[in-house]
């Protein structure tokens, strides 16, 4: 056990309150963009709505990246994310929850709640911090001597990596999230998982809800109904666009769980001399060819008990 911990570095109030609300500012733009795209296109089908909900997306949020490059602002990708749930919590019990039986209504409400419980976890907590140093790792032999802790090789949690974006050094470090803005490591990684199906979850179930929603009120022509039918359509097609990149994001973590092996290690596993296996094709020869292998491999059910297994 290392039994250390170091906290990350602060900023002030004002510096936390001016990125949240330009964070706030962006979400209700960003919404009413998606909002516009039922009401411009109202003929085409929700699934020929897609594409150009995610232009839409993509548009808006490098607009925003360049409004606030040019005006000398700051947003918070966690305040984003916080914001973007709260909006669609609200847009759910505001317009939508009419139309929902009460079992469902109460899931999707548990969903919302579990989710801002499951974001702050994340948030504030440890991933697995064990020092702070500008300097890259370069291997597992390398950290643990800078440490004085005895090194491990057999062990899967005994890996520590470099954050470039906390310039920290983080026990099982698999990547830095941005969204969650923390490091994903040993000690949360679990969470972090089962938080990003949670949110596949709440948003398919928002989905549902949407789609019951705007069934029911399909027949009515007042003018406050088309306007809540479209906020209703563009926060549907947000969640949609969210579950499909989220999916394909969890089923890679699914794979990393499955073959041992991190994020950060995959990408630049020729930085550790431990997955690097070196072949020479003929005795004597200078050729060599450097090819990849996993140490940390134990087989399918192996790798899965040292994911649900922790150790500090």
């Amino acid at each position: 056990m290392l039994g250390l911990r170091f906290p990350r570095p602060r900023r002030s109030p004002l510096e936390h309150i001016g990125s949240a609300l330009i964070s706030g500012s962006l979400v209700l733009f960003f919404h009413v963009a998606l909002a516009m795209v039922p009401r411009l296109f109202l003929s085409l089908s929700l699934l020929s709505m897609l594409p150009i909900a995610a232009l839409v997306m993509v548009v808006t949020i490098l607009l925003g990246r360049c409004l606030r490059h040019l005006l000398g602002l700051s947003a918070s990708a966690p305040a984003f994310v916080l914001f973007n749930i709260l909006f669609l919590w609200g847009v759910y019990i505001t317009k939508i929850r009419q139309a929902i039986p009460s079992l469902l209504d109460a899931i999707i409400n548990a969903e919302c709640a579990l989710l801002l419980f499951g974001f702050y976890r994340i948030f504030s907590g440890d991933p697995g911090m064990v020092s702070y140093s500008s300097k890259p790792i370069e291997s597992d032999q390398d950290d643990f001597a800078a440490l004085n802790l005895p090194y491990e090789k057999s062990s899967s949690f005994s890996r520590i990596r470099h954050c470039n974006s906390c310039k920290t050094s983080v026990k099982g470090f698999d990547h830095h999230c941005p969204a969650f803005g923390n490091c994903i490591g040993q000690k949360n990684h679990r969470l972090f998982v089962v938080l990003l199906a949670g949110f596949i979850i709440a948003e398919s179930s928002y989905t549902i809800c949407s789609t019951k929603f705007i069934t029911i009120s399909a027949d009515a022509q007042r003018m406050e109904r088309i306007h809540t039918s479209s906020l209703v359509i563009g926060t549907m097609l947000f969640c949609i666009l969210q579950v499909l990149w989220q999916l394909v994001f969890l089923i890679w973590h699914i794979y990393c769980i499955c073959f041992n092996i991190k994020t950060e290690e995959w990408i630049n596993w020729k930085r550790y001399p431990e997955f690097q296996l070196v072949i020479e094709h003929q005795p004597g020869s200078p050729i060599l060819e450097t090819r990849f292998t996993n140490p940390y491999n134990k087989g399918l059910l192996g790798n899965f008990l040292d994911f649900l297994k922790s150790k500090d």
